[in-house]
C-alpha cells in the first residue's frame, strides 16, 4: 500500500515521501495516528496544498525537541529498589519507573522515548539510558539504582 508521509518516521522516511508500507501498518497504526495518508490523487493534491503548513509544524516539533534534548542532556536519576543480600534486584526497573522519576525531576518524557537495548535493568549502578525525542534528537539520560534502605 502507498502512503503519503505526514511528518518523517524512523526507519521510513521523510515530509511528503511516498513510501509503500504494508497494508496493515498503515491501516492500523500510520493513518489512524494521523502520521500517513493513503497515496490517492485527491490525498495527493491536497498534501501538495498543505506542504509547507506541515513543514512548518515539523519545525516546531524538531525545534522543541531539541530543547527538551537540551534540558535533560546529562540529567542524573537515583531509583532505589529492594535487593538482596548478594546484591541482586528483587524485580527490575522498565521504561515506565525511568519516565516517573523523570517526570517527579520536572522533565516531560514517554515511556516510548525511551530505550533499553538490553532490556529491563537489573542491576544495581550507574546505567546510560537512551533517549529518542524525535527521529533526528537523541540524547541520554543516566539512571542511578542503588539499594532501598
Amino acid at each position: 500500500m502507498e502512503v503519503i508521509l505526514l511528518e518523517k518516521i524512523q526507519n521510513l522516511g521523510d515530509l511528503g515521501d511516498l513510501v509503500k508500507v504494508r497494508p496493515g501498518y498503515a491501516r492500523n497504526y500510520l493513518v489512524p495516528q494521523g502520521k500517513a495518508a493513503p497515496a490517492t490523487p485527491e490525498n495527493r493534491a491536497k498534501f501538495e496544498q498543505q506542504r509547507k503548513e506541515l513543514e512548518k509544524t515539523a519545525e516546531g516539533r524538531l525545534a522543541q525537541a531539541q530543547q527538551r534534548a537540551q534540558a535533560m542532556s546529562g540529567a542524573t536519576i537515583e531509583i532505589a529498589r529492594r535487593v538482596s543480600e548478594e546484591d541482586k534486584l528483587f524485580g527490575s526497573v522498565t521504561t515506565g519507573d525511568i519516565a516517573e522519576a523523570m517526570q517527579q525531576l520536572g522533565h516531560d518524557l514517554q515511556r516510548s522515548e525511551i530505550h533499553l537495548s538490553e532490556g529491563p535493568l537489573k542491576t544495581i549502578g550507574e546505567h546510560e539510558v537512551a533517549v529518542t525525542l524525535h527521529p533526528e534528537v537523541h540524547c541520554s539520560v543516566m539512571v542511578v539504582i542503588v539499594a532501598e534502605e
